[in-house]
């Protein structure tokens, strides 16, 4: 038996690193790292085969660890896998541009976990039994295909090239829409344009590679246990074999879709067969994501310079962002003499919130804070999450009358509103106005470090209020 391959865990969550020993330590050597300088330093004395590692942890975070590691020569080829919360799309970009090989969003899937793992740790020699006639097949397709747009002649295009290269009954890519609803998108015996829905209590076999998110094999139509369900509609079939397989990478992108084979072949789904269908499983995931990507390139590419701007937990404007338009408004309110104000606000106590309740239940306040802020601001107002749990507000052609009024209900709003999941708790916050007018305030610095005064003042002073500079 051959040396175990090594697989480095890095997460500053000991539980998280757990769940993943639990998975994969029978096959798998496992070594564990809390943070991305550990990660970098194990690195170099294990040389491992692959590096799991969440983005968000304390000191070097696991993108700053990616850029390392893919700038040294001695680790550039370990492949690594990011993990990233859903809502964090800005981290999974931030990521892939320092070098990261892929990318899982939490909370994980098992399957899905284990499946990236394997695609990433096949041995060169994984392919062996596969034809020459497999391989001139998979390269004029993968040619093919990089030339189409139109996800639908991708789609029929992968379903008529199987049943040249294999003996198939019927080949088909079926869909599971975001009703519930199961369609055949295309099948090589369906017309051009036509869809067929499907009853998926009928069809057991995607059913279960639906909810495992894994390839499944029957072997035998008449007798495999999973068909019992369906055993007088399939006993007077021509075909003994069925191979489903989950189109899975880039789900987010691309939605959900199964390549599904059914064959005569007596002696069920060979090595080479399931190894074929998984590889243009893998090559229609590509095809698809860069066709619907490319459909609305204009869209994705306003879908992320948004998000670069965005703050990835409330949606409200970043910290750089808060600085590159209160200069803009500073100099405009400066030349043409209007006025300009600005409001900083910080959570009271919230770090006991944290601690009694999770930070999973403070991400959910400063979520709701940052949708009830947007609730107040007007349109020309420009709200951002500053840091942590400070937020501040850019109030253009305001004075400092209706800067202090607009705090005031900022600061009601929060204090009456009943948080989910907190029915015992009152969330507060310390607020501080400065405003610029008549050339009072010389930089828009100043301004900042005049509306952070007053929300310090009112933090000393007993919290729970509003105070203008």
């Amino acid at each position: 038996m051959g040396t175990k391959k090594k697989i480095l865990i890095v997460d500053d969550e000991p539980f998280f690193r757990e769940i993943l020993k639990d998975i994969f330590n029978e096959q798998f050597d496992i070594i564990e790292a809390e943070d991305g300088d550990e990660a970098v330093s194990l690195s170099h004395q294990h040389l491992p085969d692959l590096i799991i590692m969440d983005v968000e942890m304390p000191r070097k975070n696991g993108i700053e660890a990616c850029k390392i590691l893919k700038n040294e020569i001695k680790t550039r080829k370990i492949p690594i896998i990011l993990f990233t919360a859903r809502t964090k799309k800005k981290d999974m970009v931030l990521g892939l541009k320092a070098g990261a090989d892929d990318y899982i969003t939490k909370p994980v899937y098992i399957p899905e976990i284990i499946a990236r793992v394997e695609a990433h740790l096949r041995t060169k020699d994984h392919y062996s039994d596969l034809e020459y006639k497999d391989l001139r097949f998979l390269l004029e397709v993968t040619e093919n295909i990089s030339a189409i747009r139109n996800p639908m002649a991708i789609l029929r295009l992968i379903v008529e090239k199987m049943e040249e290269i294999i003996d198939v009954a019927r080949c088909s890519i079926i869909s599971i829409n975001d009703k519930g609803e199961t369609i055949v998108k295309a099948s090589n015996d369906l017309g051009w344009h036509e869809e067929l829905i499907l009853d998926l209590s009928k069809y057991p076999e995607i059913q279960k590679s639906f909810e495992s998110k894994q390839a499944v094999i029957i072997n035998d139509i008449k007798n495999d246990p999973l068909m019992d369900t369906v055993r007088e509609q399939t006993k007077n079939l021509g075909y003994n074999s069925i191979i489903v397989i989950p189109v899975v990478k880039k789900e987010s992108v691309i939605g959900t879709f199964f390549l599904r084979t059914v064959s005569p072949i007596k002696d069920g789904i060979t090595d080479r067969v399931y190894k074929l269908c998984q590889l243009i499983a893998n090559i229609s995931a590509n095809a698809l994501e860069n066709a619907i990507l490319f459909e609305s390139v204009q869209e994705a590419q306003e879908y992320f310079e948004e998000i670069s701007i965005r703050d990835g937990l409330t949606s409200l404007y970043n910290h750089r962002h808060f600085y590159d338009r209160l200069e803009e408004e500073f100099s405009r309110a400066s030349r043409y003499g209007s006025p300009l104000s600005l409001v900083f606000f910080d959570i009271d106590n919230f770090k006991r919130i944290n601690d009694l309740y999770g930070h999973t239940r403070g991400d959910q306040i400063l979520k709701k804070i940052g949708q009830l802020i947007k609730s107040v601001a007007r349109e020309s107002d420009i709200p951002a999450r500053y840091g942590g749990e400070e937020f501040a507000i850019i109030l253009p052609n305001t004075a400092k009358e209706g800067a202090f009024d607009l705090a005031n209900r900022m600061h009601s709003i929060i204090r009456n509103h009943k948080f989910e999941n907190l029915p015992d708790e009152q969330i507060t916050i310390s607020s501080g106005v400065s405003t610029l007018v008549n050339k009072n305030v010389q930089s828009f610095n100043e301004l900042v470090h005049l509306a952070d005064n007053g929300m310090y003042t009112a933090k000393h002073q007993g919290k729970d209020k509003v105070l203008q500079a």
